[in-house]
C-alpha cells in the first residue's frame, strides 16, 4: 500500500543551478518533490542542453514569478563556427559545413553589430505555441511554420575566448532572446555559419550564478536546510521602491482597502512592509493619493 506524501506550504525562491539534460519543468518537479511543496513554478525556460541559473518560486513567491520571467538575463554561450544544424544547437542534424577563415577582430566586430534593439525570428525548434502545439512538434514532423520576427534588445556582448572555429561570448539581453538564433545569425554574418554547443545562464534580474544550489546539494540537505536555502519572496521584486506602513494601515490594506501615507510616495508599483519589516506584497499609488493593494501575500502554517 502506497502512502500519499503530504504537501507542504513552502514559500520563497530557490536559485537552482539546472543540470544539463533536464528540461526546466523536470528540474522544477524534482525540486518540488524534494521540498514536498504544494505549489511551485519556474521563471524563464532553459533548454535541456543549457545549464545555470533557474529561479524556482514556491508558494506565495509564485505571485511575483513573472517579474523574473520578464527580467533581463545573462548567458555564457559557446559557438561552433563553420557548422550549421537544423536546430541551431548541438542536438540537431548537421546541415552545412564550411571552412572558417575568421580572425578574432572580425568576430568581435560582427558581434557588436547585434548590440541594441534588433529583430529576431524565433527558431522552429522552440516551445512557442502555434494553434495549441509547440513549434518543435511541427519541426520534427518536417513542417515549417512562418514565425513573426520580434524586437529584442542585446545590452552587452563580450568575447571571452576565441579559437579558429570556436568562440565563447557573454550576452546580456531582454526576455525572449534566443541565444541559438543569435549564434546562427552571427555565423550567417561571418559567412561561415555557426551553431550553439554550450549555454549557461549566469544572471537573472538581481540574482547571480554564485547564489545557486545544485540538485545534488539539495538532495543531500535535510528539509530544514532546504527551507533555509530559500530566499524571501521580496527578493524577486528588489527593483521596486519600498514603503513602510504603520500597523493601522497594514490592517486596512489587508482588508483590501487603500491607505494614506504621509510624505512623497513614488508612482508605480511599490514593495510594502510593516513596521516590523515583514513583506506584505505589492501596492500602487492610486489617483486619489492612496496606496492600493495589488498583490499581497499571506503566510500559512505548515
Amino acid at each position: 500500500m502506497q502512502f500519499k506524501r503530504t504537501k507542504r506550504n513552502v514559500n520563497g525562491v530557490l536559485l537552482l543551478d539546472k543540470p544539463i539534460g533536464f528540461s526546466s519543468n523536470q528540474a522544477l518537479q524534482k525540486a518540488k518533490w524534494l521540498y514536498q511543496a504544494a505549489k511551485a513554478g519556474h521563471t524563464g525556460t532553459l533548454d535541456p542542453l543549457a545549464t545555470g541559473l533557474l529561479p524556482l518560486c514556491f508558494g506565495e513567491a509564485t505571485k511575483f514569478a513573472h517579474y523574473l520571467t520578464d527580467a533581463d538575463k545573462t548567458y555564457v554561450a559557446t559557438l561552433k563556427l563553420g557548422v550549421t544544424t537544423n536546430t541551431g544547437d548541438a542536438e540537431g542534424e548537421v546541415l552545412t559545413t564550411q571552412a572558417v577563415n575568421v580572425s578574432r577582430a572580425q568576430f568581435e566586430q560582427v558581434c557588436q553589430q547585434f548590440l541594441g534593439e534588433i529583430s529576431q525570428v524565433p527558431p522552429m525548434f522552440s516551445a512557442l505555441k502555434h494553434e495549441g502545439k509547440a513549434m518543435y512538434e511541427y519541426a520534427r514532423a518536417g513542417i515549417e511554420i512562418e514565425r513573426k520576427a520580434r524586437l529584442i534588445t542585446i545590452h552587452h556582448i563580450a568575447v571571452d575566448d576565441f579559437k579558429q572555429d570556436e568562440a565563447v561570448i557573454t550576452v546580456t539581453c531582454t526576455k525572449g532572446t534566443y541565444i541559438r538564433t543569435l549564434a546562427e545569425d552571427i555565423g550567417k554574418q561571418l559567412g561561415c555559419g555557426a551553431h550553439l554547443i554550450g549555454l549557461r545562464r549566469t544572471a537573472t534580474a538581481n540574482y547571480t550564478i554564485a547564489q545557486t544550489i545544485t540538485l545534488e546539494q539539495l538532495e543531500a540537505m535535510t528539509l530544514e536546510q532546504r527551507e533555509a536555502a530559500l530566499l524571501p519572496e521580496d527578493s524577486a521584486v528588489q527593483h521596486l521602491p519600498a514603503i513602510t506602513l504603520d500597523n493601522d494601515s497594514v490592517f486596512y490594506l489587508q482588508q483590501g482597502q487603500g491607505v494614506w501615507k504621509s510624505g512623497a510616495v513614488p508612482k508605480g508599483l511599490l514593495r510594502l512592509y510593516s513596521e516590523q519589516q515583514d513583506f506584505l506584497g505589492l501596492g500602487e499609488l492610486s489617483s486619489d493619493g492612496k496606496i492600493a493593494p495589488k498583490r499581497l501575500i499571506r503566510h500559512m502554517e505548515n
